[in-house]
């Protein structure tokens, strides 16, 4: 899970955020604001500052926030002019939307605000429907409105061209202001709240976001998603009463408090109706108490009384927001806070602390127990060094501006006091050095005690600050205060816990650095006042300063900046966790425990390295080395002339299991399992697997030897753990042994055991080398494959059938790699995943397997299934179908019953994460119930309904999560769709590997920094692009080719390592009719898939035109395909003919690639069905060169023909040559 940010506000106003991988506090460095409040999701995060204005800080991304504005040129044509700017007053406008309702001219376009900029000219767009237009990108009909062509006929009497510009997202990571609009200004805010980002039928990218005046009323900002993230426009709801304070869910829950202290609940919040319809009242946790704060998550409520007691509501969800009950909890909090996977935050009523609720899981919402976040803020962590670093060298603490100012403390005149130290940092008394002062010390009540300074506005902060100074002028002081008070210490050294003040010429000085309106310094007038009746100690001070250098130790400043010190911990006002990323399975490093064990670890680090010198260590860690590498000899020498204890021994396991018969009648059948492993004098190791069945009262018995197992392979089956086992016969008929064990645990140890037995008798061990090919099934699991060096071989290829595939831990949907060693992948949830040069994790976990480069890993994906109605004239569309209609709940074939509540996840490893909703994403549309029509099943949908339809159908959409382990490390933060790397040649020494992505909005990015060292990179650089795209591919020689979402081609030109972004795309003409799907690139060739599983290959391509001319077509049924470095070409074939059925999703090679023959001959078909993608891109490896014999050389014949077993045959007493 990659890091996300907790923020919260001080009492103060200043910002800081904590990192789910951090232990420290960062300020968010904008000091001309001071926040009430603020509120954070994962992209950005909204603030409520003094002036109650709404600001937004947008968190900066290598993918920036653009924006396309469009506008259309219309003309008509007429017999003088041809076609001209004349149109018929019953025409559109001249310039206007697709519509052409809306006029809209190309200097009428203004930017939402000062926080947008345009990145160039309104440009003309040529392409139409994933086709070149004409010169200039006119499109032509017959009238407005109509179906436009790219082509002009003779009836075409009216024409149109787009036009288009860009706009860009500029206040990033940086506090922006909300523009009001012209007319009609909302209230003064005082509180906001932000979510909706995960309402089930919500568009991505959306955001809802609720604000509450100052005078009570509920204000709704429309219009924010992705390419909008400020929004549009601000919506008064209508109200029951007064709202104090607002909360907002991830999901449809919006909660708020009234005056009261009665709370209300929003209704009828759906995907076109994001504000709701309606509010529902619901009564305080306590009659007597009123409500005062609220806060909610997905499926929880969470609330605080007047009293600040922490109540939780039961049985929240989006089917009931109101709940059934209140539950008291323990805690007193003045507010809190929900994440987005219900984590909760709160602020300590006590000592106003950041307190995190452990124990929240799904099963239990409401956690166990509350734990103080203890770590410090970042200017805490600076003072704690450098205080830990002068006391090593003088025995106190000092701060950097003490080592400044120190020198100048001669130049002091006496009654200024003392000079300029730590900011805000008073020595606890044992700390003080012992050095003799000869100012006596003030009685106690003339000692004045420190206070903090009051804010003088009545926001939320006030309050806070009230109450403390309250509780320290009327009450005793807790047992761990926040800012404590200074008493003089009894004995010898009283006098050197004595307070010190600032002299006026301090206070000035600070004032005129940091700018704050909104604070009483009365306080500091009366450390002034104090500070003149001591004008002899001062002075007294300044000489010991003469005489010992240490006399800063007792000096401190007040500035603003710094309103308490290290050893204290901060007020705060307010916390979000909105955009926090925590669950049940994070490791945080928040707490007192491992923050005390982090600092202590610092400190014993800082302290050995001033006693011991790199010298020092390097020459102790060698003579460590020696003396270990001599015992080992000495050991060892004693044991030589002993022989090996054990030569040749065998190992057999055994074991019930159920075999999948595979001739009439085909069932499951019990059978007998039994391995048999023996090892040999010289360590090798083989071994036989036996199956034991009985047919017609006979046993009989499968062999399968070990050596001769190709694959293992985990099989998706709803009812049954099921796995196959593959040998070269059983590749080449696609039908291999199918196996099914009593339970999972019982199969992945039998996975296990073999794959490792397998492994042994191939001598193959560790991780996957430079040149491995990659492939993954349609369940999601990695393969690799150790390439022969003859497999690319011309003559004579080793059959792919032949080659050993081993599994790799993990859960990915794609994987590129290259010969460098740079292996990415990308998850079902669109994750970007990089190899981490490690080996097993899953199944595989705790045996054979590099621990040190396993991670764990998570992957998301949807579980759809269909709703299927027929039309008739008595009740409409209804569930009542014809009797030779699909299932009225399908799969998307319609052969297979899929309901609500027999469909389960895809295997155990699967957990449901989510409730069952309609999918609005579907290809081809829907309208605003999620229906397509059609005429009649099945057929193409479409997202309106015609006189025509007469069926139609939704997509329901359920989302469920695996988590396992592998050797992969997530690449935050930008979902992808699809990755390549540029292929090398073996003995290539690249320094920056280029690598290219789709993210999952569409934008083109190419990643910098990859190296074989750092494969993760460092940063993206954003590709600009007039449409989204799907695929992309980057070929040896830097050639990048994409493929557009509308199935259109593109060539990117200039693409180099000075340039690695390119200059500009070109448009490549799709072959006729089809749409493309996916490109790939090698050394020379292009090949690419279109929608309808054609696999095409590009000719014309030379390096002075690397567009290449035209396309050929080489064969159908392709589902993907991969191009290596060499030009070689592997595909995933669906309809394999094999021994029994045809085979979908098998691995291909093509034979007989070369440059004579770019497209080759044949196939030669490998491991399948049920594989969705394969990569060889890191298959560098050269075959050997085989000599041609002359062809008159008849005993060299027979080289040429496979088949050929011996001497050539004999016809009338001669050899015979066919």
């Amino acid at each position: 899970m990659p890091a996300s940010l907790l923020w919260a506000v001080d009492v103060y106003g200043r910002v800081f955020s904590l990192s789910t991988g951090g232990q420290q506090w960062e300020q968010c460095q904008d000091a001309q604001l001071e926040f009430k409040r603020v509120v954070a999701v994962r992209q950005c995060c909204w603030g409520i500052a003094c002036d109650h204005e709404v600001y937004l800080n947008v968190h900066a991304s290598d993918l920036p926030v653009r924006y396309q504005e469009d506008a259309y040129e219309n003309q008509r044509w007429n017999p003088v002019d041809g076609f001209s700017e004349r149109l018929l007053p019953s025409d559109r406008w001249q310039w206007s939307d697709v519509t052409g309702l809306e006029n809209q001219p190309l200097d009428g376009f203004r930017l939402p605000s000062a926080n947008w900029e345009w990145e160039g000219d309104w440009y003309m767009d040529e392409n139409f429907e994933g086709e070149p237009t004409e010169k200039e990108g006119w499109t032509y009909a017959m009238d407005f409105p109509a179906t436009y062509t790219r082509d002009k006929k003779w009836n075409s009497c009216v024409r149109r061209r787009r036009w288009l510009r860009y706009r860009r997202y500029r206040a990033m990571d940086a506090w922006a202001k909300i523009p009001s609009e012209q007319s009609g200004l909302p209230d003064p805010f005082n509180d906001v709240s932000s979510g909706g980002w995960d309402i089930s039928d919500e568009p991505r990218g959306r955001l809802s976001l609720w604000a509450v005046s100052l005078q009570g009323k509920v204000w709704y900002r429309e219009g924010i998603h992705h390419h909008c993230p400020e929004g549009t426009a601000w919506e008064e709801l209508p109200l029951p009463g007064e709202v104090v304070q607002i909360s907002c869910g991830a999901g449809d829950l919006v909660w708020a408090v009234l005056w009261e202290g009665q709370l209300i609940v929003r209704e009828g919040i759906t995907r076109d109706c994001p504000q709701g319809t309606s509010w529902v009242t619901v009564d305080s946790p306590s009659p007597e108490v009123g409500a005062i704060h609220v806060a909610v998550g997905v499926n929880v409520v969470w609330a605080i009384t007047k009293d600040n007691k922490v109540w939780f509501r039961r049985g929240v969800n989006s089917h009931n927001p109101c709940g059934s009950g209140w539950i008291g909890m323990v805690g007193e909090m003045i507010m809190i806070n929900v994440g987005p996977n219900d984590q909760v935050w709160g602020i300590s009523c006590e000592d106003r602390s950041v307190h995190y609720r452990q124990g929240v899981t799904s099963s239990e919402l409401s956690g166990k127990t509350w734990r103080a976040i203890t770590v410090p803020r970042d200017n805490d962590r600076s003072l704690s060094r450098a205080s830990a670093s002068s006391l090593h060298s003088a025995g106190c603490y000092f701060s950097g501006e003490a080592r400044a100012h120190s020198a100048m403390s001669e130049d002091l005149n006496p009654e200024q006091g003392v000079a300029e130290g730590v900011s805000g940092f008073v020595p606890p008394p044992a700390l003080l050095p012992d050095v003799p002062m000869t100012t006596p010390p003030l009685p106690e009540e003339d000692v004045p005690k420190p206070r903090m300074p009051k804010v003088t506005s009545n926001s939320f902060i006030s309050e806070l600050i009230s109450d403390r100074d309250k509780t320290s002028r009327d009450g005793p002081a807790s047992s761990d205060p926040a800012i404590p008070e200074e008493e003089p210490v009894p004995g010898p050294r009283e006098a050197g816990a004595s307070p010190l003040v600032p002299s006026p010429g301090q206070w000035h000085g600070a004032a005129g650095d940091h700018q704050w309106s909104n604070v009483d310094l009365e306080e500091a007038q009366t450390h002034l006042a104090a500070a003149g009746t001591q004008g002899g100690g001062g002075a007294a001070a300044l000489d010991s300063a003469d005489t010992c250098s240490l006399s800063s130790v007792a000096t401190y400043t007040l500035a603003l900046e710094e309103q308490y010190g290290a050893d204290e911990h901060p007020l705060w006002a307010w916390v979000s966790g909105g955009g926090c990323s925590v669950d049940e399975h994070s490791q945080l490093s928040w707490f007192s425990s491992l923050a005390t064990s982090a600092n202590a670890l610092s400190a014993s680090v800082q302290s050995l390295s001033l006693s011991i010198s790199p010298a020092q260590t390097a020459a102790w860690r060698k003579q460590i080395f020696e003396q270990l590498s001599e015992r080992a000899k000495r050991e060892m020498d004693h044991f030589r002339h002993y022989e090996q204890a054990v030569e040749q021994s065998v190992w057999v396991r055994k074991g019930a299991m159920q075999w999948w018969r595979d001739w009439k009648p085909y069932k499951w059948v019990d059978v007998r399992f039994a391995l048999e492993q023996f090892s040999g004098p010289e360590a090798n190791r083989d071994g036989i697997l036996f199956i034991y069945y009985n047919f017609h009262e006979e046993k009989k018995y499968l062999h399968a030897f070990i050596n001769e197992i190709t694959i293992l392979v985990p099989i998706l089956n709803e009812s049954k753990h099921t796995f196959a086992v593959y040998t070269a016969e059983r590749t080449k008929q696609r039908w291999p042994i199918r196996l099914a064990a009593a339970t999972e645990l019982e199969m992945n140890d039998w996975l296990v055991l073999l794959s490792a037995s397998c492994c042994d008798s191939r001598g193959i061990q560790g991780p996957p080398s430079k040149q491995a090919i990659w492939s993954i099934t349609c369940k999601g699991d990695i393969f690799v494959s150790e390439p022969s060096a003859g497999l690319e071989a011309t003559l004579y290829p080793t059959p792919c059938d032949q080659m050993f595939w081993r599994q790799v831990g993990g859960h990915l949907r794609v994987v590129e790699c290259n010969s460098q060693g740079v292996v990415w992948g990308i998850g079902y949830d669109h994750t970007a995943w990089v190899h981490t040069g490690g080996y097993g994790g899953g199944i595989f976990q705790g045996m054979a397997s590099d621990a040190d480069d396993i991670y764990t890993q998570t992957d998301e994906k949807s579980v759809y299934i269909y709703e299927n109605q027929r039309w008739n004239p008595v009740s409409g569309y209804s569930n009542r179908g014809l009797p030779t209609d699909r299932y009225m709940w399908s799969d998307a074939s319609g052969l297979q019953e899929c309901t609500k509540t027999n469909t389960k996840p895809p295997s155990p490893h699967w957990t449901w994460v989510s409730d069952w909703a309609i999918d609005y994403g579907i290809s081809g549309g829907s309208d605003r119930d999620g229906w397509q029509y059609a005429a009649d099943f099945p057929a193409s949908y479409h997202g309106h309904k015609t006189m025509k339809d007469f069926v139609r159908h939704r997509r329901w959409a359920r989302k469920c999560k695996l988590t396992t382990t592998g050797p992969w490390q997530e690449v935050p933060p930008i979902a992808l769709s699809d990755v390549s790397i540029r292929p090398c040649a073996a003995q290539s020494t690249v320094e920056q590997v280029p690598v290219w992505a789709i993210s999952s909005k569409g934008d083109v990015l190419c990643r910098l920094g990859v190296t074989a060292l750092t494969p993760a990179g460092s940063s993206w650089l954003h590709v600009g692009t007039d449409q989204p795209f799907k695929s992309v591919c980057i070929g040896g020689a830097n050639q990048v080719w994409a493929v557009a979402r509308d199935g259109s081609a593109f060539y990117r030109g200039s693409v180099s390592a000075e340039n690695p972004a390119g200059d500009c795309w070109y448009h490549i003409p799709s072959p006729a009719k089809q749409k493309l799907k996916q490109v790939s690139v090698g050394r020379t060739s292009v090949y690419a898939v279109d929608e309808n599983g054609n696999l095409w290959y590009r000719h014309g391509l030379t390096p002075s035109y690397p567009q290449g001319s035209s396309w050929g077509h080489i064969s159908n049924n392709v589902r993907k395909v991969s191009v290596g470095p060499l030009d070689q070409v592997w595909i995933i074939a669906d309809k394999v003919q094999g021994s029994h059925s045809l085979s979908c999703g098998t691995v291909c090679h093509r034979l007989g690639v070369q440059p004579v023959e770019p497209k080759g001959l044949s196939w030669d078909y490998g491991i399948g069905g049920g594989w969705d993608h394969v990569t060889v891109r890191g298959n560098s490896m050269e075959p050997p060169r085989v000599s041609m014999p002359a062809l008159t050389d008849p005993s060299h014949l027979a080289l040429h023909c496979p088949l050929s077993a011996g001497p050539p045959p004999e016809v009338n007493g001669k050899p015979h040559y066919p």
